[in-house]
């Protein structure tokens, strides 16, 4: 978000206000203001301090000016206590009297006016930015951290295209033109767009929807704001905590994504074979390489799901080395066909991975190895299950539903995995760090 450049003289400004032997009027200080504030890229404030510097206006006039506008509707004054900025309206105006208290008592020398949603319905037109509505927002008093709620498709297209670069960790992402097509003849202006930072909201039903600043969605062209709000959704939509702390408090985030924590998971295990003098159980813990759809669902369709368990099982089952098993237990078995002869087929590494915990791991309580392993062939089934049919596309809000059911049991799984290798003897001695967020469960599954 960009902060407060001097203010030039705009407009009927000139004829106004500017000379230092003159005392600004409470009208000619909100003309002031209002041309500035729609005027400015990023629908800034006015500054209490040009008025004093350039205006010749002391701050106990300022004071009286701003509370006269504050007293009539027409202007709202924004101090720096809300948000550290206090050139962005970041949020939606305070009420009249909590500003008249700030005011009697603040300094005022960082302050900013801004004229008041009230007034600048009087003088926003209809017609002014109508092909742009997150701009017009602004235009009308929205504050620029207010977020919209949108239908996760709005970003297959982004995700989809090449020529945009699409980043997603299922907290935050952002979308913008890579350098290759960046003011390039072979894409249109229009759809060179940069949307600096997205995140996830939720309503009641943990129905999950894409959200955006509006300050973000009024810097992208026409095009793609009505775009964006064609795919606008309605109701009770909440942040995601941890987008929320980061963009809104500036905090850090508190915990990581469930698609996150598989991967880590997948490089404690490692670090445990390593510990235990093994080769690595997992060829490749993708760590550089996060598979796109390794995601929540953006679009709800027969399809995308199964591109999604496709990549999961091949995460899993596909990625186990073989040779972490040191030939313990057999690759081969043998099944006697009807007519007696017998056929040496390939164990999988579900089936390799069980047998060897059988044999070395030794509990009273089993079912969470049972679970851990019913989990993997679950996911290796509904892999299956696609390549044996041709089936019609489907489109039904159930995949999202089924989709985190899935990889929370994966989660489960391979954390499972993870506390039965812990209790080696030599990964004990190893002392492997484990994240405190993995410790303590702080994971978003949603």
């Amino acid at each position: 978000t960009s902060y407060w450049v001097c203010p030039p003289s705009r407009g009927r400004l000139n004829n106004t206000v500017g000379m230092a032997d003159k005392t600004m009027t409470a009208n000619e200080l909100i003309a002031a203001a209002t041309d500035f504030y729609l005027g400015s890229r990023d629908f800034n404030g006015y500054p209490s301090h040009h008025i004093h510097d350039h205006h010749g206006e002391s701050y106990d006039a300022i004071r009286r000016l701003f509370a006269e506008l504050v007293n009539d509707g027409r202007g709202s004054i924004v101090f720096g206590d809300l948000h550290p900025n206090p050139h962005i309206r970041a949020f939606a105006d305070e009420p009249q009297e909590r500003q008249l208290k700030k005011l009697a008592a603040a300094p005022l020398e960082h302050a900013c006016l801004y004229p008041s949603a009230e007034h600048l319905s009087s003088v926003v037109a209809p017609a002014d930015y109508q092909d742009r509505p997150f701009s017009r927002e602004l235009a009308l008093g929205a504050g620029q951290l207010e977020f919209r709620s949108f239908d996760l498709t709005v970003l297959e297209s982004y995700r989809n295209d090449p020529r945009y670069h699409y980043t997603n960790d299922d907290v935050r992402g952002h979308i913008c033109v890579s350098d290759e097509f960046y003011q390039s003849t072979q894409m249109h202006e229009k759809d060179q767009v940069i949307l600096e930072s997205f995140g996830f909201s939720c309503d009641g039903q943990m129905n999950r929807a894409v959200a955006a600043f509006v300050i973000y969605l009024n810097r992208l062209s026409p095009e793609h704001q009505q775009i964006w709000n064609s795919n606008r959704l309605s109701g009770d939509f909440k942040l995601h905590p941890d987008y929320y702390r980061t963009c809104i408090l500036g905090d850090w985030g508190r915990g990581i994504s469930i698609f996150d924590a598989v991967l880590e998971e997948l490089k404690i295990v490692n670090h445990m074979c390593v510990a235990m003098e093994r080769p690595l159980l997992f060829r490749d813990t993708f760590e550089a390489n996060r598979p796109r759809n390794f995601s929540f669902l953006v679009r709800p369709t027969q399809e995308e799901f199964n591109d999604f368990v496709l990549t999961l099982d091949k995460m899993i089952s596909d990625n186990i080395n073989k040779k972490f098993f040191q030939a313990e237990v057999s690759d081969e078995t043998e099944e006697p066909r009807e007519d007696g002869k017998i056929v040496v087929r390939q164990k999988g590494t579900i089936t390799i991975l069980e047998e060897w915990l059988t044999l070395r791991y030794r509990t009273c309580a089993p079912e969470p190895i049972q679970d851990m392993i019913a989990t993997f062939k679950k996911v290796r089934k509904l892999r299956q299950q696609p390549a044996h049919a041709l089936r019609q596309d489907v489109f039904d809000q159930k995949f999202f539903h089924q989709q985190r059911e899935i990889i929370v049991a994966t989660y489960t799984a391979i954390n499972t995995l993870r506390l039965v290798l812990a209790c080696h003897p030599k990964v004990k001695a190893a002392s492997i760090e484990v994240p405190e967020v993995l410790l303590k469960g702080k994971i978003w599954t949603q």
